[in-house]
C-alpha cells in the first residue's frame, strides 16, 4: 500500500488522464441492468473533473477475443454513465488500429469525459503487447487504474501502460486494496471466514491460504458435501467431488496443525430435486436417504455460525452456504447475511465479502450497504484470497 501512489497526489489540471475502469456490466437488450460498477468509479471521475483534468476512460466488455464484435460495444455504457454522472460523455468509436486512435483525444478540453471503445477489440490488449500499450499511452499524459476487478489480468491497459506514463491508483482501487489488506493481512482478531461454492477443486488455494489467516473457517455450499463425504458421512445423491476427498482430509489435518477450526454443517435441508419451492426436509447428517440431496444448511447450523460470528471481530465471506438462487434453499445465506449486517451496524464486527454469487446473495438480502466492504471484483477478489500477487496492482508499485 505504501508503494502505491494515489491519484490525489497527482497534478492533473489541464492534462489528459487515462482512467482504466471496469465497465464490464450486464446488458439486457442493449440497456445496462446493474449500475454497481459504474457508480463505484464516479467519485474518481468527478474528482479529476473538479481538478481540471480531461478524463479518458478505458474499459473492456465481455470476451470479443481481439475482434470488433458490435454486441460488445461500450456505446450503451457511455449513455448510462452520462446519466449517472450528470454530464455528457463523448464516445470514441474505434477499432483500436493506429489510424483510428491517433489524435482521437487531442480535441478534448478540461472538464470533458470520453469513453474509448472496448479495448479488447484489439488482440494486443490481452496479450499485453508492448506496442499496443504504447499506442494506448499516446492518448494521455497520466495513467490511473481504478479497476481492481481487472487487476488480476496482465493486459496492456492494466499493466503495460503503467510503464509508459506516470501511474497512480484511483480511489476505488485504493479502497478495495485497503479493505482486503485490513481484513486479511492485519485484521482485528479473532477472524472467521465463510467459503462456499460447488467445487472444492476451485477453492483449494483459497482454503489453504485462509488456514494461516483465520481462526474459524466455515465450509458451505456443495463443497461442504465433499468434506462430509471425506469424513465418512452420509450425503445421499448430493453434488460432491469424490476424487477430492483426500484434499478435504489434507485441509482438515492442516487446519488442526495451524489451530484453525473447520466448521461443517451440523444439520441440513434436503430435497429430491432442485426446483423452486420444492418440498424440503430438515435432516441430520446420519439420516439422509440415498436419493436425497443436501441443498442448504439447517437452522442449528445457522445458529451455531451466528454465535461464532458474535465471538469474532473480523468476518470474510466468499460463496453462499446453500443453493441460494433457488428458494427455499436461500434461507441460511439470507439469515447469516442479515445477522452479519446487524453486527457491523452495531459496531461489533468488520465484514468484507466478495465474489459474484456472494454479492448477488447480499443484494437479495438487502444488506450490501450494511457490510464494511463488498467487493465486486470476482476473479481478482478470489486471487487475493488465494494470496496471489495481482499484476495490475504490482504495476503501480514502483
Amino acid at each position: 500500500m505504501s508503494q502505491i501512489e494515489c491519484v490525489d497526489t497527482a497534478e492533473v489540471a489541464g492534462k489528459r488522464v487515462l482512467l482504466r475502469v471496469d465497465l464490464n456490466v450486464p446488458l439486457r437488450d442493449g440497456i445496462v441492468s446493474d449500475f454497481t460498477r459504474i457508480e463505484r468509479v464516479i467519485p474518481t471521475i468527478k474528482d479529476l473533473l473538479e481538478r481540471g483534468a480531461v478524463v479518458i476512460l478505458i474499459s473492456h466488455l465481455g470476451r470479443p477475443n481481439g475482434e470488433v464484435v458490435p454486441e460488445f460495444s461500450l456505446q450503451p455504457i457511455a449513455e448510462a454513465l452520462a446519466t449517472r454522472l450528470g454530464q455528457s460523455v463523448t464516445f470514441i468509436a474505434t477499432d483500436w488500429s493506429n489510424e483510428s486512435t491517433a489524435g482521437s483525444s487531442e480535441g478534448l478540453m478540461p472538464g470533458h469525459v470520453a469513453l474509448m471503445e472496448n479495448v479488447r477489440f484489439h488482440p494486443g490488449e490481452e496479450a499485453n503487447d508492448p506496442e499496443f500499450s504504447s499506442q494506448i499511452a499516446a492518448l494521455g499524459e497520466l495513467y490511473v487504474n481504478d479497476a481492481f476487478s481487472s487487476a488480476h489480468r496482465a493486459h496492456a491497459s492494466t499493466v503495460g501502460i503503467a510503464y509508459h506514463l506516470p501511474a497512480f491508483a484511483g480511489r476505488a482501487m485504493l479502497a478495495e486494496i485497503s479493505a482486503l489488506t485490513d481484513a486479511l493481512d492485519s485484521p482485528k482478531r479473532p477472524v472467521i471466514a465463510i467459503v462456499g461454492g460447488a467445487k472444492i477443486s476451485s477453492k483449494i488455494a483459497v482454503l489453504r491460504n485462509l488456514l494461516d489467516k483465520v481462526n474459524y473457517l466455515v465450509i458451505g455450499g456443495a463443497m461442504a458435501n465433499t468434506f462430509i463425504y471425506a469424513e465418512g458421512g452420509s450425503i445421499g445423491s448430493s453434488l460432491h467431488e469424490p476424487t477430492q476427498d483426500y484434499v478435504a482430509r489434507d485441509i482438515m489435518e492442516a487446519a488442526r496443525e495451524k489451530g484453525c477450526q473447520i466448521v461443517l454443517p451440523l444439520d441440513v435441508m434436503t430435497a429430491r430435486e432442485l426446483v423452486p419451492n420444492v418440498k424440503s426436509e430438515l435432516s441430520q447428517l446420519h439420516q439422509i436417504a440415498a436419493d436425497d440431496m443436501i441443498l442448504d444448511v439447517g437452522p442449528r447450523t445457522v445458529e451455531y455460525v451466528n454465535n461464532l460470528i458474535d465471538q469474532n471481530a473480523t468476518f470474510l465471506w466468499n460463496g453462499p452456504l446453500g443453493a441460494f438462487e433457488v428458494p427455499p434453499f436461500d434461507r441460511s445465506t439470507m439469515d447469516i447475511a442479515r445477522h452479519v449486517g446487524e453486527r457491523v451496524q452495531s459496531g461489533d464486527l468488520i465484514a468484507v465479502a466478495g465474489g459474484g454469487d456472494t454479492v448477488a446473495a447480499l443484494n437479495a438480502a438487502g444488506v450490501v450497504e450494511d457490510f464494511t466492504y463488498v467487493s465486486t471484483a470476482g476473479g481478482a477478489f478470489l486471487e487475493w484470497l488465494e494470496g496471489k500477487e495481482l499484476p495490475g496492482v504490482a504495476a503501480l508499485m514502483r
